[in-house]
């Protein structure tokens, strides 16, 4: 199984959220949900060098994935999912950039 770091405020996480509804081969954790959450997120953007690009370009790091063999990426075409277009829908970024 595929665990899904998500948000729902992300719209990046609401465009692949909706591919993997009722797939039992990915397993969607909302990391605003609750605290525990949150936690397990940030012990591994804080320790995985997947995220390290991320943290450069102030990106956050969702929606992302962990495969079941602990292989950790930000890339939605590494899981078979189709990523948000550019320039589609809100955007994360104060300066209006995405997410």
């Amino acid at each position: 199984m595929i665990k899904m770091y998500v948000m729902h405020t992300c719209p990046d996480c609401e465009w692949v959220e909706k591919q993997v509804a009722g797939n039992p081969d990915f397993e969607v954790i909302d990391i605003g949900e609750h605290v525990r959450n949150l936690k397990h997120f940030l012990d591994l953007r804080d320790s995985h060098p997947a995220f390290d690009e991320a943290k450069k370009i102030g990106d956050v790091g969702i929606p992302c994935y962990v495969l079941e063999d602990g292989t950790v990426t930000l890339m939605s075409k590494d899981v078979g999912l189709v990523p948000r277009p550019e320039n589609y829908g809100e955007s994360c970024r104060i300066g209006g950039g995405g997410c």
